[in-house]
């Protein structure tokens, strides 16, 4: 098992990662091309930001935003409504034994970095920094 520095158990083991990555992108690209027959979910442009796949690899979290960070009710409404159509797509560019079950949370990093900018641009920050 990988160990992060950060976190005193046990981090996700290598092919957890490898995993989880080869569903972001499979899914982005499934969501890019418009590959599912919903023309509501293939009118929204949905940006895929990290996967988490669970040890057995039979639950994979995507942390998902809308481009503009608009429409998120819909766009989770969408994606619920599209889950099967969205997992034998992805299932599809993967050579695992069970296709995972697709889960989807708000992606909320974007707003962690506009914080952690804000916080870089204060001045006492700045001049702490400068020194």
């Amino acid at each position: 098992m990988a160990r992060n520095r950060f976190h005193d158990g046990p981090g996700p083991s290598q092919r957890q990662l490898r995993v989880a990555e080869l569903i972001r992108r499979t899914l982005s690209e499934v969501l890019q091309r418009g590959d599912i027959h919903d023309p509501d979910l293939n009118r929204l442009s949905i940006t895929v930001g990290e996967v988490r796949v669970s040890p057995d690899l039979k639950v994979a979290t995507a942390y998902v935003v809308p481009l503009g960070g608009e429409h998120q009710a819909d766009m989770f409404e969408l994606l619920e409504r599209n889950k099967g159509e969205l997992r034998r797509a992805v299932s599809r560019g993967l050579t695992l034994k069970f296709a995972p079950e697709l889960r989807f949370r708000l992606d909320e990093t974007f707003d962690h970095l506009d914080d952690t900018r804000r916080l870089f641009s204060d001045d006492a920050v700045r001049r702490d920094l400068d020194d």
